[in-house]
């Protein structure tokens, strides 16, 4: 209890806003809040059970938290406190989800331009055998999650997977647990690849380029239980019939203005110093005219494909004419995943006042000042996967302990990580619980888990030999 104490009070740290040194960790409102905060995380931890969206409780837990702290300090003299407390978290909260309410609507522009419909028809058409489809449904995982994000990955991934095997359960459960460490580990290297990364980008106690000292380690978390895993999966091949699809008009054009935003967003935040989510809004209004672009042109365009099939007398070009249709950009941001960035909020929100209420003191000095902080780094990433990495990553941010770059860089790769070890971990496990419904389970997850964790444990002794000049 003594270890395991400190490791739960990671969870409630945020920017401390105490008037005089008051702590009210022993307090009736200390006492409550983190009752009231554990209760939504159950229910957050029952998703798959009870069918409760997860952005529900914590919304009506930070609510409550705050308003408890608003109680206390009414008649005080120091309700300014609190009014600045909560304004400085939804600022933090602010950036970041707009930040990814631009990315995710790049990525369900790509989406609704069919550019991940013809992803999977093109590995269906290979007909791997399932080892095969195993490696590379993993691989592909760890290489798109840095600029797709590791959720969108291994959603998409899952129903590549799902689709080719069929029902097959024992390979699509396999198949889904190397998707999750894959993505993750893919993204724990970029900026773009999770939350995690970029609050730590956000933040900016790590740049851009330095991310990039973490592929190796990684790439080590990633193809140790792949390697161990593939081993039980079937060399056998696989039967799936194929399908022709059609990118719509504009689809290689948006995916070269979502790389053109990150640039933006990179170029900004490394010359200018300005919050990366400016760049990101500047490219939401490049897709936006890009949207009126396709909306104006779209007759032209109409007439001159239909001219061209039937002077060829082609009928593939003129089923081609169905490729295309109009676009519009707010049905892309309306497509957003709201119950993800909604969750956050509430997360934010929570951590900040059960933080505020004071438990960053005591948190910080149990963890950083009484251990080593490789010890107290690697904690980190085991706690991120009994709870979820985004509270975890949030509270050592807020602490702000005194780290090398070395360390902060050690800390963003367990915290990725880490939450692969079990299923409720990472985004990326939970929502593959949904979509492989009946094939992935958190059982399912667990048996693998000493495996996953054989990969986390070499990743970090990889990064502390090949970085060993950071720390």
């Amino acid at each position: 209890m003594r270890i395991l104490l400190p490791l739960l009070l990671l969870l409630f740290s945020s920017a401390s806003y105490a008037a005089d040194g008051l702590s009210l960790t022993s307090s009736w409102v200390g006492y409550s809040a983190l009752v009231i905060f554990a209760i939504a995380y159950l229910l957050v931890m029952s998703e798959e059970v009870i069918h409760l969206r997860k952005s529900k409780p914590v919304l009506v837990a930070a609510g409550l938290i705050w308003f408890l702290i608003a109680i206390y300090y009414r008649g005080s003299g120091h309700e300014e406190l609190v009014t600045d407390a909560f304004r400085h978290n939804l600022l933090e909260f602010s950036e970041l989800m707009l930040f990814l309410l631009v990315a995710m609507t790049y990525i369900n522009a790509m989406e609704e331009r069919r550019l991940f419909d013809a992803l999977r028809a093109w590995l269906v058409s290979k007909k791997l055998s399932y080892r095969k489809l195993f490696w590379l449904t993993g691989c592909l995982a760890f290489v798109i999650s840095p600029v797709a994000d590791n959720l969108t990955t291994a959603l998409l991934m899952c129903a590549v997977v799902t689709k080719v095997a069929q029902g097959n359960s024992r390979f699509i459960n396999l198949a889904c647990i190397n998707i999750v460490v894959g993505a993750n580990a893919g993204g724990a290297f970029s900026p773009f690849g999770d939350i995690t990364t970029l609050m730590v980008w956000q933040k900016g106690l790590v740049t851009f380029g330095q991310f990039f000292d973490l592929m190796i380690p990684s790439f080590v978390n990633f193809v140790i239980p792949a390697f161990i895993m593939s081993m039980f999966v079937s060399a056998d091949a696989v039967e799936a019939e194929h399908e022709e699809v059609e990118l719509k008009r504009g689809a290689r054009r948006i995916v070269g203005l979502f790389l053109i935003t990150i640039g933006t967003a990179v170029m900004g935040h490394s010359l200018f110093h300005m919050p990366p989510v400016m760049g990101m809004m500047m490219g939401l209004g490049y897709l936006q005219f890009f949207g009126f672009f396709l909306r104006r042109t779209l007759a032209s365009s109409l007439h001159r494909k239909a001219v061209d099939a039937i002077s060829h007398r082609d009928d593939a070009r003129l089923k081609a004419l169905g490729s295309v249709v109009p676009f519009d950009i707010f049905n892309r941001v309306a497509r957003a995943e709201w119950d993800t960035l909604l969750f956050f909020y509430g997360v934010v929100i929570c951590v900040g006042g059960l933080g505020f209420i004071g438990y960053l003191e005591m948190a910080s000095n149990t963890m950083y000042l009484n251990w080593d902080p490789t010890y107290a780094n690697i904690a980190v990433g085991v706690l991120s996967a009994i709870v979820d990495n985004i509270p975890v990553m949030f509270a050592v941010l807020t602490m702000e302990p005194t780290m090398s770059l070395g360390q902060w860089l050690l800390v963003t790769l367990t915290a990725g990580v880490g939450g692969s070890m079990l299923s409720i971990g990472s985004a990326a496990g939970v929502a593959l619980m949904g979509q492989a419904r009946g094939h992935y389970t958190f059982i399912s997850h667990l048996r693998w888990a000493p495996v996953i964790a054989l990969g986390y444990a070499a990743s970090i002794v990889c990064h502390l030999m090949l970085n060993k000049a950071l720390f």
